[in-house]
């Protein structure tokens, strides 16, 4: 498993997931996520799965303890690209509202609309 936590400006980071999240890579990058949320500045995660391979039951909580973090700011989530299968997990979670198909851009340009309203 491998990933990148990029801070696109000041209120958006974008996580990127490649390989396979399980239980153990959950635990990494849990901690990394849920730090910069209580740090106060980050209010939108985008979620970039395309370049993942397998994602567990952990997976899919680790993205709904981050939302519940971001409910605290009144934050957004989107799940981006995801797989096929990945997204009929999402749809079973109920997670299928912040699935969105498209690049990052167009996810932050979404999140910027949705902000300056």
């Amino acid at each position: 498993m491998h990933y990148q936590l990029e801070m696109v400006t000041r209120e958006t980071v974008v996580i990127r997931l490649f390989g396979e999240l399980d239980h153990h890579a959950v635990e990494q990058i849990r901690a990394k996520i849920s730090a910069a949320i209580f740090q106060g500045t980050v209010t939108t995660i985008i979620w970039n799965l395309q370049g993942l391979s397998f994602m567990d039951s952990s997976g899919v909580g680790l993205v709904l303890g981050r939302m519940r973090e971001l409910e605290a700011v009144a934050g957004r989530t989107i799940l981006l690209n995801p797989s096929p299968t990945m997204r009929k997990v999402f749809q079973f979670s109920g997670l299928g509202p912040w699935m969105m198909d498209a690049t990052e851009e167009q996810a932050i340009d979404r999140v910027r609309g949705i902000v300056n309203g």
